[in-house]
C-alpha cells in the first residue's frame, strides 16, 4: 500500500532549480536509501515529503493518519532541557495520558461513590489505551535507544551544552522514540562509532514502518536499504536494491542509454545528410517536388525526441599523493604509551581533586607501524583514536612511554578538527598558506578539488562539511610526505569523491596510518587492524571485518574465563582498569533503572488488580504481573554479577 507519493513536485533555491517535475511512491514497509552528489537536493527533497517545506509545484499525498519525521543534520530545541527531556518528548502522548491516569488515582479515592466510580471507568479506559500504546515499555524502549546510541551518560546534561555531533545522536534518538510511520534520515551516522552504526543497521532492519535515508555510507546502505532512489539533475531514478546492486545496475543502463544515444546520432546524421543532398539537387533540377520530400524529411526529422547524451562519468577530485624519500623499515614505534586527559570539576570540598578531574585513556600502549603498511585504528568514540593520532604527528605529547618516529619520516596529518586557523581566509588564501604557489597556479590546483571561477573566493567559514575535506586535501597533496596519518578522511564527502579518494590511497606507495569508521575503506584498503577499547590497544593482522571476528572471539573467551583467569585471554587488562570501572557503573546505573522501572509497573498493577472485578482482566493482569516479577528477578541476577 502507498504511504505517500508525490507528483511533479518542483523547488527552486535562490533562483536555482533543485526539485524539477520530480514524481516518486513510498510504499510501507519499505527502506530506501536516497544518493546523488552534493547540492542536488536530496535533504530539500527530504523537507519536502515531511511537510517541513511545501513544494513550489506539484503535490505531496499521505495516506490518512500517516505521521512522517525528519532527522535533521544539525537538529536544534530548547536551551533549558536536559537530553532526558528531549528525548521523552516522543511520548508526549503517553506522559499525557500518565498524568491524567495519576490525577485519576487521587479521584479514585474520594467518599463520593459517583465520583469513584467515574473515575474509575475513566481510569480503565486510559489504562488500556495506555498499554496498547507500549506506555509500559516506554522506558525500558528509552533505555535501549539511548544505550545503542551510546548517550546514556548525556542523559542529564543541558542540550544547549552538547556538541553538534552529540546533538545529531540525541536528534536521532528522539526521532527513533517516535516511531512515525514515515522515517526520514539525513546522514544518520554522521558522528556515530562504529558500535552504534551496526546497533542502528539492526534497529532499522527491524522497523516496522518505511524508511527514506540519505547517507554517503556504502556499507550502512547495503545492509538497510532494499531500493535506492538516485537524485540527480532534478529528477531520480529508481534501482530495486541494495547499494551494490545499484552500482552494476546505474552502470548497465547508462551503457544502454549511451548506445541508445549513439545509434539515434547515427539516424540524425544519415537524415541530415540525406535532407541536404535532396535540397542541392531540387536547386539545380528546379524541382518543386523534390523540394517538398525535403521538407517531409525536415518535419519527420523535427519531430523525433532527442535522447540526450548521458553522463558517464561525473567530474571527480582529481586527488594524486606523491611521495618523497622513502622512509626508514620502522615508520612509528609506541611503547609504553599512557595518556589521561582532565576533566572539568572540583570535589565536594571545592578543592582540585586529581583523581575525580581525570580520566585515564590508556596505559602501557604499543603500537608498531612498519614501512608501506596501511595501518587502520578503530574504537568506539571517546577510547582515545585521535588522540593516539596526534601523538604520532607529534601535536601532543604522552604521559607515560615513548613514541618514536623513525628515520626520514615525514607525516601528512589531516585532523578531523580544527582544519583552518583563520576561517575568515578565502579558500584559495587559505590553500595558499600551506602551498606557497602564485594565485593563479593556486587556481588551477583548486579547480582539480571541484573549486572554480569565482567560488575560490568564498570565505572558508561558509564552507560546507564536504567542501572543508576537499580543500585540506588539496593542501595536503601537495606537501612532502612518506606517510599519511589520517582521522576520518571520508567525513562529508559525498560517494564519488570517497571513491576518488579511496583510488589515490590504494596508489600511494607509501606508509598509511587511519582512523574511520566508514567500513568500505576499512574493509577496503587497510590490511591491519589496530582495535582500541577499554584502554587496551590489540593488534590484528586482517580487515575490519576479519579483525572484528578476531575481536569478539577474544571478548568471548575473556568473558568465559573463571574470575582472575582471564588475562591471557584479554591482553592488557590493568591498561583499561578505570575505563572499565566507568562502564561497570553506568552498566549498575542501568540495571538499577530497570529494575525501578518494573517496580512501579508492579506497584500499579497491584493497585489496579485491587479494584478490577472482572474476572478475564484480573487474570490477564496476574499473568502480567508474574511475567514483570520475572524479569525483575532477571535483572537482580545481573546486578549480583556486574557488583
Amino acid at each position: 500500500m502507498i504511504l505517500c507519493a508525490a507528483d511533479k513536485i518542483a523547488k527552486m533555491w535562490g533562483g536555482t532549480p533543485v526539485i524539477q517535475q520530480l514524481s516518486l511512491e513510498i510504499h510501507e514497509g519499505e527502506r530506501i536509501g536516497m544518493v546523488g552528489p552534493n547540492g542536488c537536493g536530496k535533504t530539500t527533497l527530504l523537507k519536502l515529503l515531511s511537510g517541513a517545506e511545501p513544494p513550489d509545484s506539484g503535490t505531496i499525498h499521505y495516506k490518512k493518519g500517516c505521521q512522517a519525521a525528519l532527522l535533521a543534520q544539525i537538529p536544534n530545541f530548547g536551551h533549558e532541557e536536559t537530553v532526558m527531556d528531549v528525548l521523552k518528548q516522543a511520548f508526549a502522548e503517553l506522559l499525557g495520558i500518565g498524568e491524567r491516569m495519576s490525577r485519576l488515582e487521587a479521584a479514585m479515592a474520594d467518599p463520593d461513590q459517583g465520583v469513584m466510580e467515574k473515575a474509575l471507568k475513566e481510569y480503565g479506559i486510559l489504562q488500556e489505551a495506555y498499554a496498547d500504546k507500549g506506555g509500559y515499555e516506554m522506558d525500558a524502549n528509552l533505555a535501549r535507544v539511548a544505550d545503542g546510541l551510546g548517550i546514556v551518560h548525556l542523559l542529564q546534561t543541558p542540550f544547549r551544552r552538547l556538541s553538534g555531533g552529540e546533538r545529531t545522536k540525541v536528534g536521532l534518538g528522539r526521532i527513533l522514540l517516535l516511531e512515525p510511520d514515515l522515517l526520514l534520515l539525513d546522514e544518520p551516522t554522521n558522528h556515530l562509532d562504529l558500535q552504534a552504526v551496526e546497533w542502528l543497521e539492526t534497529y532499522l532492519r527491524d522497523y516496522r514502518g518505511s524508511v527514506m535515508i540519505v547517507s554517503h555510507d556504502r556499507y550502512f546502505l547495503d545492509r538497510v536499504v532494499t531500493k535506492i532512489y538516485d537524485l540527480e539533475g532534478g529528477t531520480v531514478d529508481v534501482y530495486h536494491g541494495n547499494y551494490a546492486y545499484f552500482v552494476e545496475e546505474k552502470e548497465r543502463r547508462l551503457l544502454a542509454e549511451f548506445a541508445a544515444y549513439q545509434e539515434q546520432q547515427k539516424k540524425i546524421a544519415k537524415m541530415e545528410e540525406a535532407i541536404k543532398r535532396m535540397r542541392i539537387w531540387a536547386a539545380q533540377a528546379d524541382n518543386p517536388y523534390m523540394f517538398k520530400r525535403a521538407a517531409s524529411m525536415q518535419k519527420a526529422l523535427d519531430r523525433i525526441e532527442k535522447l540526450g547524451r548521458p553522463v558517464l562519468e561525473r567530474k571527480r577530485m582529481g586527488l594524486a599523493f606523491e611521495m618523497g624519500e622513502r622512509s626508514g623499515k620502522d615508520v612509528i614505534v609506541m611503547e609504553g604509551v599512557g595518556k589521561s586527559y582532565r576533566r572539568e570539576g572540583t570535589d565536594g570540598d571545592g578543592d582540585a581533586d586529581d583523581r575525580n578531574r581525570t580520566r585515564l585513556l590508556y596505559k602501557d600502549v604499543n603500537l608498531h607501524v612498519r614501512f608501506r603498511e596501511f595501518v587502520a585504528i578503530v574504537g568506539e568514540n571517546g577510547s582515545g583514536k585521535s588522540t593516539l593520532l596526534r601523538m604520532i604527528a607529534e601535536r601532543l605529547e604522552p604521559d607515560a612511554g615513548t613514541v618514536r618516529i623513525g628515520s626520514g619520516v615525514k607525516i601528512g596529518y589531516l585532523a578531523q578538527h580544527d582544519l583552518f586557523p583563520d576561517e575568515t581566509k578565502t579558500i584559495v588564501d587559505a590553500f595558499r598558506d600551506r602551498v606557497p604557489v602564485e594565485e593563479g597556479e593556486a587556481r588551477h590546483i583548486l579547480a582539480k578539488f571541484l573549486f572554480y571561477g569565482a567560488s575560490v573566493f568564498r570565505k572558508v567559514n561558509d564552507l560546507s562539511g564536504g567542501e572543508r575535506m576537499r580543500l585540506r586535501l588539496a593542501q595536503l597533496m601537495h606537501q612532502d610526505m612518506n606517510v599519511l596519518v589520517l582521522d576520518e578522511p571520508t567525513n562529508h564527502l559525498d560517494i564519488d569523491s570517497r571513491e576518488s579518494l579511496e583510488e589515490t590511497l590504494a596508489a600511494f606507495p607509501g606508509t598509511i596510518v587511519c582512523v574511520s569508521h566508514d567500513r568500505y575503506l576499512l574493509n577496503k584498503l587497510f590490511p591491519v587492524t589496530y582495535w582500541l577499547e577499554e584502554g587496551a590497544l590489540t593488534r590484528y593482522e586482517g580487515r575490519y571485518e576479519e579483525a572484528r571476528s578476531k575481536h569478539a572471539e577474544l571478548r568471548a573467551a575473556a568473558a568465559a574465563a573463571p574470575s582472575g583467569r582471564g588475562d591471557d585471554a584479554k591482553p592488557k587488562p590493568d591498561a583499561g582498569k578505570s575505563a572499565e570501572a566507568d562502564r561497570s557503573d553506568r552498566r549498575l546505573a542501568k540495571l538499577e533503572a530497570e529494575i525501578n522501572t518494573i517496580e512501579s509497573k508492579i506497584a500499579l498493577l497491584e493497585a489496579a488488580m485491587m479494584r478490577e472485578e472482572q474476572a478475564e482482566k484480573l487474570s490477564a493482569m496476574h499473568e502480567k504481573k508474574s511475567l514483570l516479577e520475572a524479569e525483575r528477578e532477571l535483572l537482580y541476577e545481573r546486578l549480583d554479577t556486574v557488583e
